[in-house]
């Protein structure tokens, strides 16, 4: 099978004349254009060779466009496929969307926006296959504990984690204790090009100021009183690799100047060494702390704040992120019920109700440990509400029925993607992980309208 080239399309259409048209139009926009008169021909062609983006008419002599759509979706599952339509039918439309299109034009179409909706098409292929690519690592290395990327603050965490992998910008991850710091580094790593050679972890607040530069630098035998053999610190072993330096606002000042050093000059010297050791090696640091009010203060120095300041990701607590609580719920117990070798087949209702209202200062840890403490403890199969968080304070609003916290806990969800997209319904469906046509039908249930989230801004 041939290689995509950039902006290669495949047009199906039984009119030869539209056929000519929309290969020139398309061809000054500079994509690479390969047509097809009839179903037979698009099946052989897409067999041979991959395209960014179909473009398919709906009616075509031999069957409808949609069912054709469907036979190339099996060769190529991830091609978005653009249905054009020249009978106005919202049926058919609606029909096309929910049977995986990327979209639709009515004929005749504006061809500027037919060449928006191919970039649109392609922008959304190459995030999906981003997102695909990372997720299939963390499923694949770290089971994607602690990653949950259906609300949108933590699939703009991992496009971004996507976006900057593969580069050797020093990161900087911010967020409280417990949002999964070290497991954003992680996947970092195994994103980019280092991912085949050491990833070296430490927590700076863990060790103590005499220790820590001995720790990351190294030393000579005898260059303490405990140094009884030399030893290759945590820089050099992280050699081509990543090294994540975690609470980094902990780190003491003197220690913060040879870090700094390290970062500039690629180089370090071990205790009691006169030789320096050169180090490639890519830095991610991470802190709970806030270290521009440090700076302020004097305890961290500004001129390494700016230096690992280059890329920040900021980590969301998981009480702004309430609607990945049930995944990961449900992920943790699937775990640790297998672990602790107990069929526990779910979480009640009202249990999963508790864990929604409540605020976890701990974030996805203490969720871990919550979920862990209750499959400790039960006798039964399915966890219930008067083991999960018995000592803690929820509001003091009374509980409501299940199934009417859920729908308002939907329509909140809907409303913040709606915000967040300015009213984009096919953004946000695709942020929802949700076909455009049921995204919309979520929209009208809730009596929602797109075009009051355009310009938030703006009075009514």
């Amino acid at each position: 099978m041939n290689t995509t080239p950039a902006g290669k399309i495949l047009v199906v259409d039984d009119d030869s004349n539209f056929l000519t048209l929309i290969r020139v139009r398309l061809e000054l926009a500079g994509y690479e254009v390969v047509t097809a008169l009839n179903d037979d021909e698009a099946i052989a062609i897409a067999k041979e060779q991959v395209f960014a983006v179909s473009i398919v008419d709906l009616k075509l002599v031999q069957r409808d466009g949609i069912s054709l759509m469907e036979e190339m979706h099996s060769i190529n599952p991830y091609m978005p496929v653009i249905i054009l339509t020249a009978h106005g039918s919202i049926e058919s439309a609606v029909e096309a969307m929910k049977r995986r299109a990327f979209n639709y034009l009515n004929k005749p179409f504006d061809p500027d926006e037919l060449l928006l909706q191919i970039e649109r098409a392609m922008e959304n292929q190459r995030l999906s296959s981003e997102v695909k690519r990372l997720d299939g690592l963390l499923k694949e290395r770290y089971g994607f504990k602690n990653i949950v990327a259906r609300s949108v603050k933590m699939r703009r965490v991992l496009d971004l984690v996507s976006r900057i992998a593969g580069t050797d910008s020093t990161i900087y991850i911010s967020g409280e204790s417990g949002t999964g710091k070290e497991v954003i580094a992680k996947a970092i790593h195994l994103a980019s090009e280092r991912k085949d050679k050491p990833f070296v972890a430490i927590n700076c607040a863990a060790i103590p100021e005499t220790l820590l530069e001995s720790e990351l630098f190294g030393h000579e035998k005898g260059a303490f009183t405990d140094a009884k053999r030399s030893y290759q610190g945590l820089f050099a072993q992280s050699h081509q690799g990543t090294i994540f330096l975690d609470e980094i606002g902990d780190m003491s000042l003197s220690i913060q100047a040879k870090l700094l050093r390290v970062l500039q000059e690629k180089q370090f010297h071990p205790l009691g060494s006169g030789k320096a050791v050169e180090v490639d090696v890519r830095v991610i640091v991470a802190t709970n702390k806030d270290l521009e009010a440090e700076v302020k203060n004097g305890s961290f120095r500004e001129d390494l704040f700016y230096r690992i300041h280059v890329v920040p990701i900021d980590l969301p607590p998981l009480r702004e992120r309430k609607e990945d609580v049930p995944l990961l719920a449900e992920h943790f117990l699937k775990e640790i019920s297998q672990r602790m070798k107990k069929e526990i087949k779910s979480i009640s209702a009202m249990a999963m109700q508790k864990l929604m209202l409540y605020d976890w200062p701990g974030n996805v840890r203490e969720l871990e440990n919550t979920i862990e403490h209750a499959v400790a403890i039960t006798r039964d199969d399915v966890i219930s509400e008067e083991i999960v968080l018995p000592t803690k304070d929820l509001p003091g609003e009374s509980l409501k029925p299940f199934k009417e916290a859920m729908e308002e806990f939907k329509r909140g969800y809907v409303v913040r993607l709606l915000e967040f997209t300015k009213g984009n319904v096919s953004k946000a469906a695709e942020l929802a992980g949700k076909y455009r046509a049921d995204f919309y039908n979520l929209v009208k249930k809730h009596n929602l309208k797109p075009e009051d989230f355009k310009n938030p801004d703006k009075e009514k």
